[in-house]
């Protein structure tokens, strides 16, 4: 519950046009609160400056993050200060912003101050202190030309001060680091997570598969299990996402998956029933991730930064298969196979500790976010309004809807298919044993994993350029189709394993652009959707992913690994139709 939200700014202050000012920045917290004394109050400050700033300060500038403390239920203080240095010369509109929040909703009363302790700081220590007068104005409003009174209170007073001295500026290179970057970041760990969890059963069910006496039809039944869950909780977590917020629905996936990850190898030991049913449970987990991600980008990331975004959070997925696939046969051939679901779902605790310290699923909720990002994210932001009712007649009556819908079916015949299959061709048809398998199914991953980073940088200069949004994606996508489906029609001509590792490769490199295609689009046609579409479309690649899965196992029992590649090039075509046809970059939902 916020309590105070205000920003407090200076008036122009001529003296800085002759001469520099440096020196320390105070703020006090004080007054009498009654509440639960359980409860937390969080303080936040910031300064910041349209002046010229000394190149060893980076601009903005900002302090305090994460400020907190446990209130005492009579009384409660608090002092911050900060160093700053701002140059001579140009207007010098500076301000300091701060908030205080509290958890429980316990209040009888309170007061909120902000001033210089002059007990401890001295003119004579810190030499002339220099008073502004400041002005109040409300949160989330950044209109500098509105003029408003100081800020009134009979229990507590609100003044900014500026003290002039020769103190080094000591804020962190860490704190200027963007905080959407942040989340993206943050989104990028968890989906390499997310990839390293899943494709670790590709290579482990070799082993399994010969302890248990597995065919190939119990295989195909065995990955296929994952989808089952999976695709329960694709147009779920967008509705929660959208609703709840992303960071609660994410952390919570993570946590599940990670869980099933651990409980796998008990659960294979025990019977195939209870690996089928541990397996879908971690698809219940890994089903939410990418609609809460989507939910947390379109409200932190900037149009202009959307499609490199994306494709570095998705080159997270990307990566993980990269790293599961390369560690797995290693600690399969020095642990034994149940070490891989060990070791890899531990890891997802420690994701989880950063997630909650870092992450809020709105910059409107984040207490320590800069008011220059603040104001560069909400610019281009989407309603204010909470979703509280999904127009789902709407959503179903757009036609680049059902377009996203068929093309991320098409996509994903093809994407499952390698990603639960391609260490088994390796190991049946080009003969490599274990360790090879894995080794060589990283390579594929590891050109996704650059392509869509090379994508992303071309679609957001192609957008900067004046080119249309819907074109951008039309390009980008129709990449991701027709290059996977010509290398996979080469693969019947190659002669040498190499060769065939070489076309994966290309047709994987080519598929990535799709980052900047359909994976992006949803965030342009209904931005306020966003979770929903994604979860919406990704449901109909799921159901791809279960029945593309499921028929490889019994195509191969009467056929060949040709007759597979025919199936996802003849679904790659009609993709390519459907998307250049229905497709568009404009905004259809509000």
């Amino acid at each position: 519950m916020l309590l105070a939200g205000n920003e407090y700014r200076s008036v122009k202050d001529p003296s800085l046009q002759r001469r520099g000012v440096s020196g320390v920045l105070v703020a006090h917290y004080g007054g009498q609160i009654a509440k639960n004394p359980l409860s937390r109050c969080q303080h936040g400050m910031s300064f910041r400056t349209n002046s010229p700033l000394e190149e060893r300060v980076p601009k903005p500038m900002q302090t305090f993050l994460n400020e907190g403390q446990h209130c005492s239920p009579v009384s409660w203080q608090y002092s911050q200060c900060m160093n700053f240095k701002v140059k001579a010369g140009g207007k010098s509109h500076s301000y300091l912003c701060s908030n205080t929040y509290r958890s429980s909703n316990i209040v009888q009363r309170e007061v909120y101050g902000l001033g210089l302790r002059k007990r401890k700081h001295t003119q004579t220590e810190l030499g002339k202190a220099t008073n502004i007068r400041v002005q109040y104005k409300s949160d989330e409003q950044y209109d500098a030309e509105t003029k408003m009174d100081p800020l009134p209170s009979s229990e507590g007073t609100g003044e900014a001060i500026l003290v002039e001295g020769n103190l080094q500026q000591v804020s962190p290179g860490w704190q200027q680091f963007p905080k959407r970057w942040v989340i993206v970041l943050l989104c990028f760990s968890a989906f390499l997570l997310c990839n390293m969890d899943r494709v670790n059963m590709s290579i482990a069910i070799l082993p399994m598969s010969q302890q248990f006496n597995w065919n190939s039809a119990t295989v195909g039944l065995i990955q296929s299990s994952f989808f089952w869950g999976y695709l329960l909780t694709q147009i779920l977590g967008g509705i929660w996402a959208d609703k709840l917020g992303g960071k609660v629905v994410l952390g919570f996936g993570v946590i599940w998956w990670s869980i099933a990850t651990v409980l796998t190898p008990i659960a294979a030991k025990l019977g195939l029933p209870y690996l089928l049913i541990m397996r879908a449970f971690m698809g219940i987990g890994e089903g939410v991730a990418m609609p809460a991600m989507n939910n947390m980008i379109s409200k932190w990331v900037p149009v202009s930064e959307r499609s490199r975004s994306l494709a570095l959070v998705y080159s997270g997925m990307y990566l993980g298969s990269v790293t599961g696939l390369a560690f797995s046969p290693l600690l399969i051939q020095k642990f034994g196979w149940p070490s891989v679901f060990y070791s890899f779902g531990s890891l997802g605790s420690v994701w989880f500790a950063l997630w909650l310290r870092k992450a809020y699923s709105s910059p409107k909720d984040d207490p320590d976010l800069g008011t220059e990002e603040k104001r560069l994210i909400l610019e281009g932001s989407v309603s204010k309004e909470p979703v509280t009712v999904i127009p789902w007649k709407l959503i179903l009556s757009k036609a680049p809807v059902w377009a996203l819908i068929v093309s991320h079916f098409c996509h994903n015949w093809g994407t499952f298919i390698l990603l639960t299959w391609m260490p088994t061709y390796y190991n049946q048809v080009l003969k490599f044993n274990l360790t090879e398998s894995g080794l060589l199914c990283v390579l594929p991953w590891l050109t996704m994993a650059i392509f869509a980073n090379i994508g992303g940088w071309i679609a957001d200069t192609l957008v900067s350029k004046g080119v249309s949004i819907t074109a951008v994606r039309k390009i980008m996508q129709s990449i991701g189709f027709l290059g996977p489906a010509f290398f996979l029609t080469q693969l019947s001509h190659v002669r040498t394993p190499t060769m065939a590792v070489l076309c994966m490769a290309c047709s994987q490199g080519c598929d990535a652009f799709s980052q900047s295609g359909l994976y992006s689009n949803h965030q342009d046609i209904g931005p306020r959707y966003a979770g929903v579409l994604l979860g919406l479309s990704n449901t109909a690649g799921v159901l791809a992913g279960v029945f593309g899965t499921a028929a490889t196992g019994y195509i191969l029992q009467r056929g060949s690994w040709n007759d597979v590649f025919k199936v996802s090039v003849a679904l790659y075509l009609i993709g390519t139709l459907v998307w250049n046809f229905f497709s568009t970059g404009e905004k259809i939902l509000d």
